[in-house]
């Protein structure tokens, strides 16, 4: 058994797949003994009753940028330590056999013990991907630190152009596998360290160093507060989509011009291209894509919902599509929640926002959009139900001033 399974078993985790590598085989052999072939790139193979993955012991040898520019070597004379050998972290390079001792040549159950990510190679830097696993390992495990000689690896990836050669589908793989981690933060803070999220968002670096009201905000740095947000929604067990909008939310702000800073004035509107771009860019699923934009448009909106007249609310509804998707704007409340709850300071306090727009919506469901229908003329049918709504929202409004 190698890798993570290896390693999660030793930090007393559950363990979710478990992997095994072969040494001395082929795939003949395999196969003769009913394994099924399952692997494109190199050879894999699922095990007749356990469904385990079996891989034969390899060796790569990096022959183009990018991740996919490798030539993977597989044959009976790879011995494990071979196959270790070219693993991306200490901790992720040992193996354990049938009896449960651990194979371990290159000290990872020292630095699982440490708390340490470090590179088994300088093969690591062969593999951007590897950046955004570890990035990801530092969301999942938030107490480990980065080798120092991990980090400047890392940095001198980024600088030579590797990370440029990703492909969006793998970041957005690796990202959303982050996002969904105990402490989502680390491993944004991780890729900015290397310089990596420059890179890949920098919609979301831009935003380091970018102050806000004091008031408004204790911690001032909008990076900061983005981060400290999309924790919060990890905390609250938010799914993905919500904790995308939460980390985008405030990217208008990277795009205020310092002098009129701490104030950012129109920054929603000018987040949604932005927002847009980067999912984009990153081929994001529409799920999270849309309420990404949702949030960024309307986050200050939702927040001043109190203060808004019953004209207003129902635009609100009506533009986030809430009367047909109360769901998805139940959606938009929670990352407005974490928006405001995660400030320093903050988290103690109630946010009425949230259940007052539950409720106007409600009030707006209430209304009998068919029955007006029937009882109006067609040119007059959709100014009929809009004056119904709001009507709706105005004597909801009067029995809960």
């Amino acid at each position: 058994m190698v890798g993570g399974a290896v390693r999660d078993q030793l930090l007393g985790l559950p363990v979710q797949d478990r992997d095994y590598v072969v040494v001395g085989a082929t795939p003949e052999t395999m196969t003769a003994l009913g394994f099924q072939p399952v692997g494109k790139d190199f050879p894999v193979f699922l095990h007749p009753e356990t469904h385990a993955e079996y891989a034969l012991a390899r060796t790569e040898r990096k022959t183009a940028r990018g991740y996919k520019g490798f030539q993977v070597c597989s044959s009976p004379d790879v011995s494990l330590e071979d196959d270790l050998r070219r693993r991306d972290l200490t901790i992720n390079a040992m193996a354990m056999d049938e009896s449960g001792a651990i194979i371990d040549p290159h000290g990872g159950r020292a630095d699982l013990d440490a708390h340490i990510f470090r590179h088994v190679s300088p093969a690591f830097a062969e593999d951007p991907v590897r950046i955004l696993r570890l990035a990801r390992f530092a969301a999942r495990f938030p107490d480990f630190t980065v080798a120092p000689e991990t980090a400047g690896l890392m940095a001198d990836m980024v600088r030579a152009g590797e990370v440029d050669a990703l492909v969006p589908e793998r970041v957005w793989q690796e990202l959303s596998r982050g996002l969904m981690a105990r402490q989502p933060s680390r491993m944004f803070r991780v890729l900015r360290e290397c310089g990596a999220l420059a890179r890949l968002l920098p919609e979301l670096d831009r935003l380091f160093g970018v102050p806000q009201r004091p008031e408004y905000h204790p911690e001032i740095d909008t990076g900061l507060h983005s981060l400290q947000a999309l924790d919060w929604a990890a905390s609250q067990d938010h799914p993905l989509a919500v904790r995308w909008a939460v980390l985008l939310h405030d990217l208008g702000k990277g795009n205020t011009p310092p002098q009129a800073w701490p104030r950012h004035h129109g920054h929603e509107g000018r987040g949604v291209d932005l927002v847009q771009a980067a999912c984009q860019r990153l081929r994001v699923p529409a799920d999270c894509r849309d309420l990404a934009i949702m949030v960024t448009r309307d986050h200050g909106n939702v927040h001043r919902a109190s203060e808004l007249r019953p004209a207003t609310i129902l635009d609100l509804l009506e533009r986030n599509d809430a009367l047909r998707r109360p769901e998805r704007f139940l959606g938009l409340l929670d990352a407005c929640a974490c928006d405001y709850l995660s400030r320093p300071g903050f988290g103690g306090r109630p946010y009425p926002p949230h259940a007052l727009l539950q409720q106007a919506l409600t009030a707006v469901l209430a209304v009998d959009a068919g029955a007006i229908a029937r009882a109006s003329p067609p040119d007059r049918i959709p100014a009929a139900i809009r004056q119904a709504r709001i009507q709706a929202l105005s004597a909801w409004r009067e029995t809960h001033s």
